[in-house]
């Protein structure tokens, strides 16, 4: 599959990658950590355009990684507290599969040398 040829609706995971992949995006999120905050504050502490920052938040909050809840005019945005799990769930079958194929790679390696061993004796 191309670039081109992105399936129409990309896993969780893939929204994920997307959101984060923006440097302001992550800072945002990352500043969300402390706790929720609101448009004013996440565009004041980052010399952002509050737009901006709506516009940032509505996408990390698409990729599933954003809760929004309203208190009085303002709307309070914090991080959702399982909206990595889909992306920690693909890194951890990656690296199982990566793990599964470096011990194959030992057990035929260590195959293999046995095999010379073997034959060197004769």
């Amino acid at each position: 599959m191309t670039y081109q040829e992105q399936s129409p609706t990309p896993e969780p995971f893939e929204q994920i990658f997307s959101a984060l992949a923006d440097p302001t995006r992550r800072a945002i999120f990352e500043d969300l950590r402390a706790g929720p905050q609101a448009v004013s504050a996440l565009a004041e502490s980052r010399h952002v355009s509050r737009p901006a920052v709506s516009q940032h938040l509505k996408v990390l909050q698409t990729a599933g990684l954003v809760d929004v809840r309203p208190k009085g005019t303002a709307r309070l945005y914090s991080v959702r507290a399982n909206g990595l799990a889909p992306l920690r769930s693909y890194l951890d079958e990656v690296w199982g599969d990566v793990l599964s194929a470096f011990a194959d790679h030992i057990t035929t390696t260590l195959e293999n040398d046995n095999d010379r061993t073997d034959h060197q004796d004769d």
